[in-house]
């Protein structure tokens, strides 16, 4: 995964990154059971890449479900792999499912 890709451990973590970022942020929520670790994974290696495309105009945030259940709960997510794009902490656009390369660089592309 790449280094431009943020973690957080819990909700209040989380939202102290949407807080303290000046662009938009990508926040990708992942699952941790077993049927969500392979998509998440490949989502992973999208995501790094378009952190890495995007610096510096783009926040990513790989976002557990289950560590942050308030911010799940917030953008109304109900599967993983999801993506939301937040600007200034709202909703701008949203997806769910594995995206390719190509389909990332769209859903974000006009956002920012």
């Amino acid at each position: 995964m790449a280094k431009r890709v943020h973690q957080p451990r819990e909700d209040a973590e989380f939202d102290f990154i949407l807080r303290m970022s000046g662009v938009p942020v990508l926040a990708y929520f992942i699952g941790t059971w077993p049927k969500a670790i392979e998509p998440c994974r490949t989502m992973d290696l999208v995501v790094g890449g378009i952190a890495d495309e995007y610096a510096g105009r783009l926040t990513a945030v790989r976002t557990d479900i289950s560590r942050c259940p308030a911010a799940t709960e917030r953008y109304g997510i109900t599967g993983a792999p999801s993506c939301v794009l937040l600007k200034e902490g709202e909703a701008v656009a949203q997806a769910a499912g594995i995206l390719s390369t190509v389909e990332l660089r769209e859903f974000v592309g006009g956002h920012l």
